[in-house]
C-alpha cells in the first residue's frame, strides 16, 4: 500500500480535487479489475476510451480516479487527479507502487523490428553462466531468475511490467533484459522504468495496422533512444541506415555494431553451415550454433552490451560460443530419409527475406519449400510482399492460415495473392488448412530438399475468432518427418 502522495512523485499533473493522503491499496487501468482502494487510471485506448468506466470504477470501490477530463458529477470521498497523460501517469505510478524496482537492477532495453527476443534471450542466458541472477522480459517467455513465467505480449502492461520487475528485485536479480515493443513505447507501458542500456537491432515494415506510416513507426523507435538517461548506454547497428537516425538526439553513450562497415563491435562471418558459423569480432573468432548475416548482427549486439556491462571480452566470447538460437528460430528438424525442416518466426518481409537468404546459402543442393501465412487484423499491406519475397527465394511456395484472428483466411490468402503475377499464382498452392499445408510441403519434399515454415515460430497455437487452438509447427513436422 501507498499514499496518493507517494505515487505522484514523477506524475506532472494540473488539477487534483480530495486528498494526497488516501491510501491505494492497487492500481489499474482495467475497470473489471478495480477493487477496494483502488486507484483507476482512465486511459484512451485504441478500441475504448476508459473515462467512460469512471462510474463504474467508482461504483467497485476506486477511491483515486486519474483523468485527463474531469468527470461532470464527482463523488465527495473520490480523490480526482487531472493529468494531459494518463498512459504515462500509470507507469510512473506503478513504478512507485512497486518501490521503483529497476532501480534495484541494471536495465538493458532491445527495440527494432528483428531480432529483439534473440538478442535479449541470449543476453540473459549468457549472464546467468556469468554467474548472476538475471530476469528476462520477452515474447517468447519471462524469466525471474530460472522460474518462467508465461508471456501474453512482447511488452505486458505498465502495471504487470512493474510487478514482474519488482518479483525479479525481490529474487536478487542484478540484470534484467527485456524487449520494448514499439507498441509499449507508444502507449508509455515502459514509463517509470530506468534504462541503463539500449540496443536497436534495426526497422523495417511492420505495424502499420497501429502506426499508420513507417515514419510514424520509426519516430517511436527513436523516442526511446531520446529518453535515455545520460549514464546510459545505446549499442545500436549501423548495417541499418536508421541506426545513427535512433541516436541522432540521445543523451546517452552511443556504440556502434556492423558486419559491413568499421564499428565499435566489428564483426565478419568466415565460415558458415546449417549447424552454426565461425564469426570474427574485433579481430577474434568464436564459433556459434546460429547462421546468417541478421544472427552474426545479433551476436554482435550481445557481444556489445556485454563487454559495456563486464569487459572481459575472452570469457564473452568462450560463453557466447555455447548459447543455442531461441525457440522458434531458424529451428531445424531432420528427416530420416534426407529431408531437413526450419522452423522459424519470420513474419515481416525483411524476415522472410533475410531467413530465405540464409537457408539459400547455406543450403547447397535441393530445392527450398516454403510454406507461409499471414497474420489476421495485422498489417494488410506486407501480405503481397511477403508473397512475393517467397515466391523468388523458393522453388516451391505454399501459402496457407497463420492465425487469421478474426478474418476470414481466404482473404488473407487472396491479399497475399496480389503480390504474384498470374503466371507466378498458377505456381502457388494454396491450402487454407495449415496442417494440411505442411503435410503437403512434406510430401512434395525429396532427399536433400529443404522446407521452411515460417511465421509462427515458438507459438504453440492458432488464433481463429478469438480462440487459441493448440498448435506447434516444429511438433507437426517432427512427427511428419519421422513417418514420410
Amino acid at each position: 500500500m501507498k499514499t496518493l502522495y507517494e505515487l505522484l512523485e514523477y506524475v506532472t499533473y494540473s488539477q487534483l480535487i480530495g486528498s494526497t493522503s488516501t491510501t491505494v491499496k492497487h492500481i489499474t487501468a482495467d475497470s473489471r479489475l478495480v477493487q477496494a482502494g483502488s486507484a483507476f487510471v482512465a486511459i484512451k485506448g485504441t478500441q475504448a476510451d476508459g473515462h467512460a468506466y469512471i462510474p463504474k470504477a467508482i461504483e467497485l470501490g476506486a477511491s483515486v480516479v486519474v483523468c485527463e477530463t474531469l468527470p461532470q458529477e464527482r463523488e465527495a470521498d473520490v480523490t480526482y487527479v487531472v493529468t494531459d497523460n494518463c498512459p504515462e501517469a500509470l507507469g510512473n505510478m506503478a513504478a512507485a507502487f512497486y518501490n521503483y524496482p529497476s532501480e534495484k537492477m541494471i536495465m538493458v532495453g532491445v527495440t527494432g523490428t528483428n531480432g529483439k527476443t534473440t538478442v535479449a534471450t541470449l543476453l540473459y542466458r549468457l549472464f546467468r553462466q556469468l554467474g548472476h541472477k538475471v530476469g528476462l522480459l520477452s515474447t517468447v517467455c519471462n524469466y525471474i531468475d530460472n522460474e518462467a513465467v508465461p508471456s501474453t505480449h512482447t511488452t505486458p502492461d505498465a502495471v504487470s511490467l512493474q510487478a514482474l520487475l519488482a518479483q525479479m528485485a525481490d529474487a536478487g536479480c542484478r540484470y534484467a533484459f527485456m524487449e520494448v515493443s514499439s507498441h509499449a513505447i507508444d502507449q508509455e507501458r515502459i514509463a517509470g522504468i530506468c534504462f541503463d542500456g539500449a540496443i536497436f537491432t534495426n526497422i523495417t515494415r511492420d505495424h502499420l495496422d497501429y502506426h499508420k506510416t513507417f515514419q510514424a513507426y520509426l519516430n517511436t523507435k527513436k523516442k526511446f533512444f531520446d529518453t535515455l538517461p545520460p549514464h546510459a548506454f545505446a549499442v545500436v547497428n549501423t548495417d541499418d541506415k536508421n541506426g545513427k537516425i535512433m541516436v541522432q538526439n540521445t543523451q546517452a553513450n552511443v556504440y556502434t555494431y556492423s558486419i559491413k562497415s568499421p564499428a565499435d563491435f566489428k564483426g565478419k562471418i568466415m565460415e558458415e553451415g546449417l549447424e552454426g558459423m565461425l564469426l570474427q569480432i574485433n579481430g577474434k573468432e568464436v564459433a556459434v550454433r546460429l547462421v546468417g548475416d541478421y544472427n552474426a548482427q545479433n551476436l554482435l549486439a550481445v557481444y556489445g552490451a556485454s563487454f559495456l556491462l563486464h569487459s572481459q571480452a575472452d570469457e564473452i566470447l568462450r560463453l557466447m560460443s555455447t548459447l543455442t538460437p531461441v525457440a522458434g528460430r531458424l529451428d531445424t528438424i531432420y528427416g530420416e530419409d534426407g529431408v531437413t525442416a526450419v522452423v522459424d518466426y519470420a513474419h515481416t518481409p525483411d524476415a522472410v527475406a533475410n531467413t530465405l537468404a540464409t537457408l539459400k546459402k547455406i543450403h547447397k543442393s535441393g530445392n527450398i519449400i516454403t510454406v507461409i501465412g499471414c497474420g489476421g487484423n495485422r498489417d494488410k499491406g506486407k501480405r503481397p510482399e511477403m508473397a512475393k519475397i517467397a515466391y523468388k527465394a523458393s522453388q516451391q511456395l505454399v501459402i496457407t492460415s497463420d492465425n487469421p484472428r478474426f478474418e476470414k483466411p481466404e482473404d488473407i490468402i487472396n491479399d497475399m495473392m496480389q503480390g504474384l503475377d498470374k503466371e507466378e499464382q498458377k505456381q502457388v498452392i494454396c491450402i487454407e488448412n495449415r496442417e494440411q499445408a505442411i503435410k503437403t510441403a512434406c510430401r512434395l519434399a525429396k532427399a536433400g530438399d529443404l522446407i521452411l515454415v515460417a511465421g509462427k515460430g515458438h507459438e504453440n497455437y492458432q488464433e481463429i475468432e478469438g480462440v487459441k487452438h493448440p498448435f506447434d509447427d516444429k511438433k507437426i513436422l517432427e512427427n511428419l518427418l519421422k513417418n514420410l
